[in-house]
């Protein structure tokens, strides 16, 4: 049984993923602080922020709801990337893409054995 959203391996893997995509968005230029790092930056801070703030809900259906919007704000982060590549400022993201796939697929897991329990 599961006592802390400290416990989750979802939530601590996009701790971990919070970590490393700061250290990518300091490689943006300085005029893009207050725009896509900014950005970035708090779509990603959003995902762990969300699983933990649902675990604490009253509701597993309250639960399920935070889930959603941390993977919209998985998804959110995957695009940004994206666009951060597209433009020129990243390099190589299979690492970041194949990190958020991995947080976006165990919180669908963890949508998914919630919703059986409703």
């Amino acid at each position: 049984m599961v006592k802390s959203f400290k416990d989750l391996t979802v939530w601590q893997k996009s701790i971990d993923f919070v970590a490393s995509v700061y250290l990518l968005v300091k490689q943006l230029p300085k005029e893009e602080t207050y725009a896509l790092s900014d950005q970035i930056r708090r779509a990603v801070v959003s995902i762990p922020s969300n699983i933990a703030e649902g675990f604490g809900r009253n509701s597993t259906k309250e639960y399920v709801q935070f889930l959603y919007i941390a993977l919209g704000s998985a998804s959110e982060v995957e695009t940004q990337i994206i666009i951060g590549q597209k433009i020129g400022y990243f390099k190589d993201i299979e690492q970041y893409s194949q990190d958020i796939n991995e947080i976006k697929k165990m919180i669908n897991g963890l949508i998914s054995s919630l919703k059986r329990k409703i």
